[in-house]
C-alpha cells in the first residue's frame, strides 16, 4: 500500500527546529572516520563517512582545525537530506560558525537545490532560517592557505562524462587521481579500467532516516552534486590535489519545468550558477589554493558523447543509468542498464549516431528504439511533455539532434525496417523541427564561454571537438 504521506503544517508544527547538534572525527588503521550528530523533536540522526588510505603524514601538514573546518561543511552539505524529512522552518547549528555570507549560499542550495523535492511533493519554497549557537571564536583558519600539487582529482561516476575528463587529462599528460565516492560493481569497473590512484569514500546513510520515510514523512530529491562537491575538495586537500576537475556540462543549465513563478532545474547544483558560487565559497571558507573547475562545461550532452565515442574500451564497462546507484541496486547486486529510464534512452540515442547502431544494441542489451513502452519517454525528452524527466540528460534542442542523427543512422543501416521510436520520430516530430541537418550541426560544434577552463586546456577542448566535427559528416561549417 502507499504510505499516507505527514502534512506539513503538522510536520513544523511538532519539528519546528532542525539541529546540526555536533560532529567528530579520527584516523586510525589508515582511515579518516567521521560521524554528525543531527537532532529535531524526538528524532535523532547519526549519519557518517569513511575517507581511505589516509595519510597521517598529510593530516599532520594540513593540520586538526583544517580537518575539523572539512569535516564540519560535510555535516553542513549532509544536511538536506534529513532536513528534507521535516521541513523544519528554522535550522539551529550549533557545531560550529557560519557568518552571513555562509548563510546565505547554503539558503539559497535548500530554495534551488530542493526545488524539485518541493515541487513533487507540492510545496511552497521553504527558505529555512539559520540560527548560529557557536558562541566561541571562530578557531578554524579560513581558509587553509598551504600549498598543494599540481595533481588533479576527478570525481568518477561511472558514466561517460568523468571518462572523458579523465582521458582528456591523460591526453594533456596531467597528473590525476580519481575520487570514488560509494563504490558499486559498475564503478569499481570503470575505474579499474580507467587505472591510476583512486581515493576511496564511504557515506552511510542513518537507517533511521529510510525507516522514518516509510512512516510517511517527507521524501524526495536533493542536490547531490553538492555533496559530492565538498567531498571533492575534503580529499583534494587529504590526497595532496591542487584542482579538482568536475565533469559537468552546459545542458545542467537548463530547467525542467516552471513551479509556483520558479524554474525547477533537477541539475541545479550541476549548473554553471552553482559552479561559481561553490567555486568562490571554498576559496573563502575552505581551502585558497584548490582550484575546483568542470573540464566539460563548454559543451553539451551530444559533444560528451560524441567525444567518448573515440574510447570503445570503456563501451563494455560505463554506466550512466542511475538504477544501479539505489539501495535496492546494491543489495541485490544489479549494475546494468535498466532499459526503461530517462538516462537509458537518451544516452542510447546520443550514442547510436557515433558508435552505430550494433555496438549500441550490444551495450545497452537491446535496440530501445524498437521498445514501443518508451515512446512516452521519447516524448518528454523531445520537450513534447508536460514536463522534461527529472534526470541528468541533455537539452530538448540537443535530444532531437540525437534522434535526428540516430535516424539518419538507422537509414543507412536498414532503410526499410527502422525501429518504432524511429518510424514515431520521422512522421510526428521530425517536421516540427526544421532543418535538423544544420541544427544538429551547429550543436556538435558549438562552444559555451562560460568556464572556468585554463587557457591551455580550453585550447586542448577545442582542438580535441574540432578535430571530431571535422570527421564527422554535420553538413555545416565547423565553427568550434
Amino acid at each position: 500500500m502507499p504510505v499516507h504521506k505527514i502534512d506539513l503544517n503538522d510536520l513544523q508544527k511538532k519539528y519546528p527546529e532542525f539541529v546540526y547538534d555536533s560532529f567528530g572525527w579520527s584516523v586510525k588503521n589508515g582511515d579518516l572516520s567521521a560521524s554528525f550528530l543531527f537532532l529535531t523533536g524526538d528524532r535523532s540522526f547519526s549519519p557518517g563517512i569513511v575517507v581511505r588510505g589516509i595519510n597521517k603524514k598529510e593530516i599532520k601538514k594540513i593540520g586538526e582545525e583544517a580537518i575539523s573546518n572539512f569535516v564540519f561543511h560535510l555535516g553542513l552539505a549532509e544536511m538536506p537530506s534529513y532536513w528534507k524529512s521535516v521541513c523544519a522552518s528554522k535550522i539551529i547549528i550549533n557545531a560550529g560558525y557560519l557568518d552571513k555570507a555562509q548563510i546565505r549560499f547554503w539558503q539559497n542550495l535548500f530554495e534551488r537545490g530542493m526545488g524539485q523535492f518541493f515541487f513533487e511533493n507540492k510545496l511552497p519554497f521553504i527558505v529555512p532560517e539559520f540560527q548560529i549557537n557557536f558562541k566561541r571564536p571562530q578557531k578554524y583558519p579560513c581558509p587553509l592557505t598551504q600549498k598543494f600539487s599540481s595533481r588533479v582529482l576527478v570525481p568518477m561516476g561511472g558514466g561517460k562524462d568523468s571518462l572523458v575528463s579523465w582521458e582528456f587529462l591523460r591526453k594533456a599528460n596531467k597528473k590525476t587521481m580519481m575520487l570514488a565516492l560509494n563504490p558499486n560493481e559498475a564503478l569499481d569497473r570503470v575505474c579499474g579500467a580507467a587505472g591510476g590512484d583512486c581515493a576511496v569514500v564511504f557515506r552511510r546513510i542513518d537507517p533511521r532516516l529510510i525507516a522514518m520515510n516509510k512512516e510517511g514523512f517527507l521524501n524526495g530529491h536533493t542536490p547531490f552534486s553538492s555533496l559530492l562537491s565538498f567531498y571533492s575538495v575534503t580529499a583534494a586537500a587529504l590526497f595532496d590535489c591542487g584542482r579538482i576537475a568536475i565533469s559537468q556540462e552546459r545542458s545542467s543549465d537548463e530547467g525542467n519545468v516552471e513551479y509556483l513563478k520558479e524554474e525547477i532545474n533537477h541539475q541545479y547544483s550541476k549548473s554553471f550558477d552553482f559552479e561559481k558560487k561553490f567555486r568562490a565559497y571554498s576559496k573563502k571558507y575552505l581551502v585558497k589554493n584548490i582550484d575546483y573547475f568542470s573540464i566539460l562545461r563548454p559543451l553539451y550532452e551530444l559533444q560528451i558523447m560524441a567525444l567518448f565515442s573515440r574510447h570503445p574500451q570503456y563501451f563494455s564497462r560505463f554506466l550512466s543509468c542511475n538504477k544501479p546507484f539505489t539501495l535496492a541496486a546494491r543489495a541485490a547486486k544489479k549494475s546494468g542498464w535498466c532499459g526503461k529510464c530517462p538516462k537509458c534512452l537518451a544516452g542510447f540515442a546520443m550514442l547510436y549516431p557515433f558508435a552505430g547502431a550494433k555496438e549500441t544494441i550490444r551495450i545497452f542489451g537491446k535496440n530501445l528504439f524498437a521498445d514501443k513502452y518508451l515512446l512516452p519517454l521519447m516524448t518528454q525528452l523531445l520537450g513534447e511533455g508536460e514536463a522534461k524527466p527529472f534526470e541528468c540528460v541533455g537539452t530538448f534542442e540537443e535530444t532531437r539532434a540525437a534522434f535526428y542523427l540516430s535516424l539518419a543512422a538507422a537509414k543507412k543501416e536498414s532503410p526499410d525496417n527502422l525501429p518504432v521510436l524511429m518510424r514515431v520520430f520521422e512522421r510526428e516530430f521530425l517536421p516540427k523541427y526544421g532543418d535538423m541537418k544544420s541544427k544538429s550541426g551547429k550543436i556538435l560544434s558549438s562552444w559555451n564561454k562560460n568556464h572556468h577552463l585554463a587557457e591551455k586546456l580550453e585550447a586542448m577542448l577545442r582542438a580535441c571537438l574540432a578535430d571530431f566535427c571535422r570527421h564527422f559528416p554535420t553538413g555545416v561549417d565547423n565553427s568550434v
